[in-house]
């Protein structure tokens, strides 16, 4: 893919648009998943909502089945980021999650300031899996990084990342990764 060629179709996007206000994940148990990530992520639970059932109002408007409930709770995860996890109860739930092979693969990548430190511990938290040990990449964009993938109790994919002060693509385009945030999520 040719970054230059991609970017040169580059719109004025969505009117109005200023940051994204939040990522959303489906969790087989809404107290369990908010647990986790208040106990071991540092998240600030704000709010539960739910249960909320609303016929065909939900496939119009959130593309599942008419007879679905869900709850929904709404974490504050760092400084920047709010987590929505959803729990439903649906006649058609598919209780497998996609690899990040399928579509609709995903995962969530946690910034840290040493992946040595921040992997030791995810080892001591119960049901979490760590999907090796910590890698360095070595060459490509983004070669100095610090990575590891990993899996909460419930199967979501994670990803602990930590990256140099300077990557090797920054020499070849203007725009620039966010991140790191100056201050730890303990301080904000």
């Amino acid at each position: 893919m040719n970054v230059d060629a991609v970017n040169s179709l580059r719109g004025a996007g969505i009117p109005g648009a200023r940051n994204i206000d939040h990522v959303a994940f489906t969790v087989p148990d809404l107290d369990a998943a908010c647990r986790f990530f208040v106990a071991h992520l540092g998240a600030t639970l704000l709010y539960v909502e739910g249960p909320i059932r609303r016929g065909r109002w939900m496939t119009d408007n959130l593309n599942v089945h008419p007879e679905a409930e869900c709850i929904v709770a709404l974490l504050r995860l760092g400084p920047t980021c709010n987590l929505e996890l959803f729990t439903y109860d649906s006649p058609d739930h598919n209780p497998v999650g996609p690899r990040n092979s399928d579509v609709g693969g995903h995962h969530l990548a946690v910034h840290v300031d040493d992946v040595d430190a921040a992997y030791a511990y995810l080892k001591t938290v119960p049901g979490v899996t760590c999907q090796g040990t910590p890698k360095t990449i070595t060459a490509g964009p983004i070669a100095g990084s610090r990575w590891l993938y990993f899996t909460t109790p419930w199967g979501l994919q994670m990803e602990l990342t930590s990256t140099p002060a300077r990557l090797p693509y920054e020499g070849t385009v203007p725009a620039r990764r966010y991140g790191p945030h100056p201050d730890a999520w303990a301080s904000v």
